[in-house]
């Protein structure tokens, strides 16, 4: 089942009665609005004069929902999930923890791999040549120790965007803002699919800054970063909006990343569910009955 996405950018109070979630406006011309609880998957809170009650948190914790919280920027800082997201869940911690060195450079590989072959067919689809790419995709090693990951990152961002001296940085031009939106909303998918799995998003495969509790969520998501790109491209291409600021009709677009449709294994999936995919098939490795890593093709 594909769970909703709600944003709220307005003041509101939220609450929840009957296994729904209740929502109320100070506006007295806004009617109280209800929705049901299982069919939550993320909910937005962007506006700093939002109430939630505790009651409503449990049940969303109890859902599984990810409750995601904004900045000033706009930008999502914060993910709310539950303490337990697996019935055996301290068994597949101590899994993951005690994976090998060698496992985990042989897993890098697979994600840098299948990423930059997504980077080379982004760039093929926009009709770009991406010869590099596809040769860079082959020469990948066992922990990616030429950093072909970077190499690959910047040819291809530098060949995306007609946009004049475009290059990848969160402070940069736009599209840089519409993309540090969307990988925001992608890195509180993959933490959210984790978790379901059993797993602990802090301890990465290959990221491991002491100061990021979401260093595996980092790994996971790298191949499922053109998906993003792709949306981005397109709301760049259209020139319906305007890029320069995030407006609430880019968000709402940017929203629809987790129920996009993605190609896993040969079969279509929404990208929630195909993330969960990844995510499992990640634990298998670890439990030591896989050695691949089941990401999306491009």
């Amino acid at each position: 089942m594909i769970k909703r996405t709600l944003f709220f950018s307005n003041p509101a109070y939220l609450s929840t009665k009957n296994e729904q979630l209740v929502v109320n406006f100070p506006e007295d011309d806004k009617q109280e609005a209800t929705i049901a609880i299982e069919d939550l998957g993320y909910i937005v809170l962007e506006n700093p004069q939002i109430t939630l009650t505790n009651g409503l948190l449990m049940k969303l914790m109890q859902n599984k929902t990810a409750v995601i919280t904004c900045d000033k920027q706009h930008l999502p800082c914060s993910f709310l999930q539950p303490l337990v997201g697996h019935t055996e869940q301290t068994e597949r911690i101590r899994h993951q923890l005690d994976a090998s060195v060698p496992l985990k450079k042989q897993l890098w590989q697979q994600t840098i791999t299948t990423k930059i072959e997504n980077q080379a067919n982004h760039l093929l689809k926009r009709q770009k040549n991406a010869l590099k790419l596809k040769r860079w995709a082959k020469e990948v090693k066992s922990g990616d120790t030429e950093n072909h990951e970077a190499i690959a990152a910047a040819y291809y961002f530098q060949n995306l965007f007609d946009i004049e001296g475009f290059s990848r940085n969160q402070k940069g031009i736009p599209p840089n803002n519409l993309l540090n939106y969307g990988y925001a909303i992608l890195r509180a998918v993959a933490a959210r699919a984790l978790i379901s799995s059993g797993m602990f998003p802090s301890v990465g495969i290959y990221h491991h800054n002491k100061y990021n509790a979401f260093c595996l969520a980092d790994d996971v998501m790298e191949p499922y970063r053109i998906f993003v790109d792709d949306l981005v491209y397109d709301i760049v291409e259209e020139g319906n909006n305007n890029i320069e600021e995030l407006t609430t009709d880019i968000k709402q677009l940017l929203l629809k990343i987790p129920a996009m449709d993605v190609v896993i294994d040969g079969k279509q999936s929404p990208l929630m569910i195909a993330m969960s995919r990844t995510t499992n098939s990640l634990y298998e490795c670890f439990y030591g009955s896989s050695r691949k890593i089941l990401y999306p093709d491009f």
